[in-house]
C-alpha cells in the first residue's frame, strides 16, 4: 500500500497537480482508521486511499480542500465529544462507532516556474530573485549559458517551447530586449501559459504585437500579452523592475488559486444532506443508507447511524429540527 501511495503522489506531482495527503496520527478504539493509514485528496474532492469510515471521510475531503486554498497544514480530530485544543480543528462526531481520529492533513503544491526568455539584466535578476522566493527558474534563449544564470534550474539554447512542459503554475516572461523579440513572444503566445508579460515600454510592446498581428496572430491570442510587465510600482532599476513582475505573478498566481476552489468546500458532496444522528455531510448522489419517514428521505453516513434511525426515527427527526 505504501509503495502504491508514493508511486500515486508521483504521478500527480509529474502532472503538476495539486493535491493534498491525509494521514492518521493517533487514534482512541473503537474506530475503523488507524494510525499509518493515509490517503491523497484531490482538488476536486476526490479521495484515493484510507483514513477511517464514512464519517471521517467528509471531514477530510473539506479539511483538504481548505489545505489546498490556504496552503497550510492542520491537524484535525474527530471524537464523539468536542475537545477544543489549541492548534487542532476539532469536529465532533457522535457515530455508532464512536472513538477519536486525530488526522495531520498537509497540501502538496507545485513549485511554480518561472520561463523566462531573453538574456537581458532584468532576466539575470529575475532568475536570480525568483529562486529566492522558491520558484523554478528556466530560462531559453540563444546563447545563454550558466555563467550568466548560475541559479537557473533548466537552461535552453533555443526558443523552441514546444519540449517543455508547461503547466498552469508555468509563467512566462519575455526580457529579451531587442533580440528576437517578436520570436520569442510568438513562442511564448503558441504556449497555454496563462500567464505571458513582455519587458517592454508600451510603445514598443504595441509595435510588437502589430507585428505579430500583421503575422496571422489573432487579436484574442495576443490580449493575452501584458505589456509592460509586472505592477505598476514605478520600478526604474534591473531590480525593480524583476520584483515587479514577481509581484504581478504572485498576484496571478493566488488570485487563479482562490477561483480554481469551487464554491461550496465540499465540490465531491455538492448535493449533500445532514445525516441526523452524528450531525456529518453526507453526499446524496452517493449515499449507501437512507430510510424514508414522514414523506422525507434521511441520509446516513453508515450503516450504524441508520439502524439507530430506524429503531425511533420521531426521535431524531424532533431532535434535528431546527
Amino acid at each position: 500500500m505504501f509503495d502504491q501511495f508514493l508511486r500515486k503522489a508521483e504521478e500527480l506531482l509529474a502532472k503538476g497537480e495539486s493535491f493534498a495527503v491525509a494521514l492518521v496520527v493517533r487514534y482512541q478504539a473503537p474506530i475503523s482508521g488507524k494510525p499509518g493509514d493515509k490517503a491523497i485528496i484531490r482538488s476536486d474532492g476526490r479521495l484515493w486511499g484510507w483514513i477511517g469510515g464514512g464519517c471521517s471521510r467528509p471531514v477530510v475531503i473539506r479539511e483538504a480542500l481548505q489545505a489546498l486554498a490556504d496552503g497550510q497544514p492542520r491537524l484535525v480530530r474527530i471524537s464523539p465529544s468536542s475537545s477544543p485544543e489549541e492548534g487542532i480543528v476539532d469536529y465532533t462526531m457522535t457515530c455508532h462507532s464512536g472513538g477519536t481520529l486525530d488526522i495531520y492533513i498537509e497540501p502538496v503544491l507545485p513549485k511554480p516556474q518561472v520561463l523566462i526568455l531573453g538574456c537581458s539584466t532584468i532576466a539575470q535578476t529575475l532568475c536570480r530573485l525568483a529562486k529566492t522566493i522558491g520558484y523554478a527558474a528556466w530560462v531559453a534563449a540563444p546563447g545563454v549559458d550558466s555563467e550568466t544564470f548560475p541559479g537557473a534550474d533548466l537552461l535552453q539554447k533555443n526558443l523552441d517551447l514546444a519540449g517543455l512542459k508547461i503547466t498552469p503554475q508555468t509563467f512566462i516572461v519575455v526580457s529579451t530586449q531587442g533580440e528576437s523579440d517578436e520570436e520569442a513572444l510568438e513562442a511564448a503566445l503558441q504556449s497555454e501559459a496563462s500567464y505571458i508579460a513582455f519587458v517592454a515600454s508600451k510603445t514598443k510592446a504595441s509595435k510588437t504585437l502589430e507585428y505579430l498581428k500583421e503575422r496571422g496572430l489573432g487579436s484574442e491570442s495576443l490580449a493575452r500579452v501584458r505589456a509592460p510587465a509586472g505592477l505598476d510600482i514605478l520600478a526604474s532599476t534591473p531590480e525593480e523592475i524583476a520584483v515587479s513582475i514577481l509581484a504581478e505573478i504572485i498576484q496571478t498566481r493566488k488570485s487563479a488559486a482562490l477561483k480554481s476552489m469551487p464554491a461550496s468546500p465540499l465540490p465531491a458532496l455538492a448535493k449533500s444532506a445532514r445525516d441526523p444522528i452524528c450531525g456529518m455531510s453526507v453526499d446524496v448522489a452517493a449515499a449507501r443508507y437512507k430510510s424514508d419517514f414522514d414523506d422525507t428521505v434521511y441520509y446516513f453516513c453508515c450503516a450504524g447511524c441508520k439502524q439507530t434511525f430506524d429503531r425511533q426515527p420521531q426521535k431524531y427527526v424532533i431532535a434535528r429540527a431546527p
